[in-house]
C-alpha cells in the first residue's frame, strides 16, 4: 500500500522527521508550563498577560505541528512510478523467472502500475496464458500493483487477443488510463485504423494532464530486426507531436533503444522480456538520434516527481543500465 509520504521508504523518513518535530514542541511546551511557578504575576497573583501569551503560543505550535504536517503531505505531489514488460510471454519456467525479477526489483523500487507492452502470450493458447501469467505476474495483486497493457502481433491470432483483457484490465483494444499527473494512451498498433486515429486525436485534444505518455506494441523507430513502422510515423507521429506527447513507449524488438527527441517526443522501446535477443544496426538518415542501444533483456521503470520524469532501463538482475530524464 502507498502512503500519503510517498513511497514505502519515505513514509518512514517522513514519520519519523514527524516525531523528531512533536518532541521538540512537546518538550518546550512542558518547560515552558513548568516554570509556571516562577512566572511572573500581578499584585493578586494571577500569571501576567506577557507569560499567558507565551505558553499559548507554545500550545498553538504543539497543534500544528501534530496536525498540519498530514495535511501538508497529502497535497504534496507524491512520486507515481510505473514498470514496463515487453515480450515477455515466452510461457514456462523462463516466464516465471522474469516476473520474478520484476517481483524483486519492485519489492525495493515501488511501482503503481506494470504495463504490458505487447506479445504478453507466444503459446497462442489463452488457458496458457492465464497460468503463465499467474505464475509470472500474479504478485502484483498482493503489492498493489495495478496492471494495464496492450497487445501485439503474437496476441491477435486468438480471440483478437481478447482474452487477455481480463488479466491486463483492458476495456477494449485501445484506450485511455489516468495515474496520477500521467496519462496514458494504450494504442493498438496491429490495425493503425481511422476510428482508432480519431479517437487518438480527440482524446490528445481534450487532455489536460502534465504528462502524456503514448504505449503501443511496435514502436514508431527501430534500428534492430525490425525498422520503422510507416503507418505509425504517418498517422499518429505528427498527433504526438501536435498534441505534446512526452513519451512513447514500445517494445516488438528484442532489445533496447532510445531515440533523442523529435519535435518534443521521445521514443523508447524495450523488448527485453524475450531471453531471445536481437541484434542492433545503424540507423538510417531522416530517424531521430539513436541515444542509447543495448543487446540485453530486460524492462523499463518510469518515476514522475511533479516536474521530472526519470526513466531507467533495467536488467532481469536489477541492475539500471540507462537512465534519461524529462522535464516538464
Amino acid at each position: 500500500m502507498r502512503t500519503p509520504c510517498g513511497n514505502r521508504k519515505a513514509a518512514r523518513t517522513c514519520l519519523s522527521l514527524r516525531r523528531r518535530l512533536r518532541n521538540s514542541f512537546e518538550s518546550s511546551l512542558l518547560q515552558r508550563i513548568g516554570t509556571a511557578r516562577s512566572a511572573p504575576r500581578n499584585r493578586s497573583g494571577e500569571v501576567t498577560a506577557w507569560y499567558t501569551s507565551n505558553v499559548g503560543r507554545a500550545v498553538l505550535l504543539l497543534g500544528l505541528v501534530l496536525c498540519v504536517p498530514a495535511a501538508g503531505q497529502a497535497s504534496e505531489e507524491r512520486p507515481v512510478s510505473l514498470v514496463a514488460v515487453g515480450d515477455f510471454g515466452v510461457g514456462g519456467e523462463t516466464q516465471r523467472r522474469f516476473g520474478a525479477a520484476v517481483r524483486a526489483f519492485e519489492a525495493r523500487n515501488p511501482a503503481d502500475l506494470l504495463v504490458a507492452l505487447g506479445d504478453n502470450d507466444y503459446t497462442e493458447d489463452p488457458s496458457a496464458f492465464q497460468a503463465n501469467w499467474e505464475a509470472s505476474f500474479g504478485w502484483t495483486r498482493a503489492a498493489a500493483v495495478d496492471v494495464s497493457g496492450v497487445l501485439g502481433n503474437h496476441d491477435v491470432r486468438v480471440e483478437g487477443g481478447r482474452y487477455q483483457f481480463d488479466q491486463l484490465q483492458m476495456p477494449r483494444r485501445y484506450f485511455r488510463r489516468l495515474v496520477g499527473p500521467i496519462e496514458l494512451y494504450l494504442l493498438d498498433s496491429n490495425n493503425v485504423d481511422a476510428a482508432q486515429t480519431t479517437w487518438l486525436r480527440r482524446t490528445l485534444a481534450r487532455s489536460r494532464a502534465r504528462w502524456r505518455i503514448a504505449v503501443s506494441h511496435h514502436p514508431a523507430f527501430s534500428c534492430g530486426k525490425y525498422s520503422s513502422h510507416r503507418t505509425i510515423v504517418r498517422e499518429w507521429v505528427p498527433l504526438f507531436e501536435r498534441y505534446s506527447v512526452r513519451l512513447v513507449l514500445a517494445a516488438h524488438d528484442h532489445n533496447y533503444q532510445r531515440f533523442a527527441p523529435r519535435r518534443g517526443v521521445r521514443y523508447v522501446l524495450h523488448g527485453g522480456g524475450n531471453p531471445r535477443l536481437y541484434a542492433l544496426r545503424r540507423c538510417p538518415a531522416g530517424y531521430p538520434r539513436r541515444l542509447r542501444a543495448a543487446f540485453e533483456g530486460g524492462f523499463l521503470y518510469l518515476v514522475v516527481r511533479g516536474g521530472r520524469l526519470d526513466g531507467y532501463a533495467v536488467t532481469p538482475a536489477g541492475r539500471k543500465t540507462d537512465h534519461f530524464v524529462i522535464r516538464g
